[in-house]
């Protein structure tokens, strides 16, 4: 409870906890001018809306677990989409319940007696929101596959009257919002969490025909979820950035290429955006690790610090200090490039053809780490005093606990 208020699910009210996948503030801004989003501007009239810090390193996993958990990094484990795990000496996903190191507020609250849902875009993070707790829980690209045993719920698609999209389509997105309103209008969830994907940020500009399409569309699903009385708030995992030379090519910063000559090695590169869903970003982000030997750090930081795309070239003990971050499942060095530019290994490591001639835009640094925080709702006068140090952490202990009935 909060300063002795029950929380608002005892009032009977279904909440609903959505990420809106790289739902950088310039596309919400540019929808809710152009009108295509009255309810998300009802609600920064009536209800709440505030700009928030994720998690750094601003993708998608790490900041679905910090959500979830309400921890950083550092709290839940997951460092990254991808990590070196040192003591098996290889790079691997981040996408098994065996990295997390806390439990999700899910089992807490499935504990408490509370009809927990959760739907996700990408199977991968499924399986991880899933740990610790018994409910509904399945993923936009696999609802086709749903069921009972499993997901908690067979015959998704059936249910929904329609096909699952393809995982690169804006209208993935809009599958798991419809997903989420069907579950509260049937009741079947008292607590939702709906984490949708960010593939048309990576390939539409905000204010764009097709950016405001999908928003036009979310807002739509919010519009709908009010209607049933649910409870609200969105915020999102990270936001979005153009990486791309005036020509349109990638801005990537080689960092072998860059490090040849400066440090004897080896080094090994790793780029945490890595996942199996590579064609609207190539596997090429803001952030990025370098192992190498212990002696060879201070050298290569001192190189790295001589281009100017790069923001932040930090050594693993003050990133981890710095940022949250599990100081185990980092590199010797922490690098966050600039708003333009994103990390690679180099040149001919990448295949950049998965971009299909889009201009690249991806995320992972500072520059994509302020988020929306939104909801129907006002917030209670002791949280709003607070606003400035709300993240997206906050989501679910804010709509369970800190907004007026």
């Amino acid at each position: 409870m909060l300063n002795g208020r029950l929380p608002l699910a005892e009032f009977g009210s279904p909440v609903v906890v959505i990420c809106a996948d790289g739902a950088d503030p310039a596309y919400v801004d540019a929808a809710i001018d152009h009108g295509c989003m009255p309810t998300l501007a009802r609600f920064q009239r009536e209800g709440a809306y505030h700009l928030v810090p994720a998690a750094i390193p601003s993708f998608t996993n790490p900041n679905n677990m910090t959500i979830v958990t309400g921890q950083p990094p550092a709290g839940h484990g997951i460092s990254g989409n991808y990590f070196y795990d040192a003591r098996r000496e290889a790079e691997v996903m981040m996408d098994h319940p065996r990295f997390l190191r806390c439990e999700s507020l899910f089992a807490r609250y499935s504990r408490e007696g509370r009809r927990v849902a959760a739907i996700t875009a990408k199977d991968k993070l499924r399986t991880m929101l899933a740990t610790g707790w018994r409910g509904i829980c399945f993923s936009g690209e696999l609802a086709h596959e749903t069921t009972e045993q499993e997901h908690g719920i067979a015959g998704v698609t059936r249910r929904m009257g329609r096909e699952n999209p393809d995982i690169y389509s804006g209208r993935m997105s809009d599958f798991v919002m419809a997903c989420g309103v069907y579950l509260v209008r049937e009741r079947l969830a008292d607590l939702l969490y709906l984490s949708l994907t960010d593939f048309v940020q990576h390939t539409h500009a905000p204010g764009t025909t097709e950016a405001d399409a999908f928003y036009t569309a979310l807002d739509g699903r919010l519009a709908e979820l009010d209607a049933l009385g649910a409870v609200i708030l969105m915020t999102a995992d990270h936001g979005m950035n153009d990486k791309c030379h005036p020509d349109g090519t990638p801005n990537i910063v080689y960092l072998e290429t860059l490090l040849d000559g400066a440090v004897p090695g080896p080094i090994r590169v790793v780029l945490p955006i890595t996942d199996p869903h590579v064609t609207h970003h190539a596997g090429l982000g803001s952030f990025a690790t370098v192992h190498l030997p212990p002696d060879q750090v201070e050298a290569a930081i001192e190189r790295l610090r001589d281009d100017a795309r790069i923001d932040e070239a930090l050594p693993r003990a003050e990133a981890a200090a710095k940022y949250e971050l599990p100081g185990d499942r980092i590199g010797d060095i922490v690098l966050l490039s600039d708003r333009g530019s994103v990390f690679g290994r180099a040149p001919g490591a990448h295949d950049l053809s998965v971009l299909s001639g889009s201009r690249l835009r991806s995320h992972g640094g500072l520059h994509e780490v302020t988020v929306p925080f939104a909801s129907n709702r006002r917030l209670l006068p002791e949280v709003e005093a607070r606003a400035g140090t709300l993240r997206n952490a906050d989501a679910f202990p804010v709509a369970m606990e800190g907004l007026e009935v």
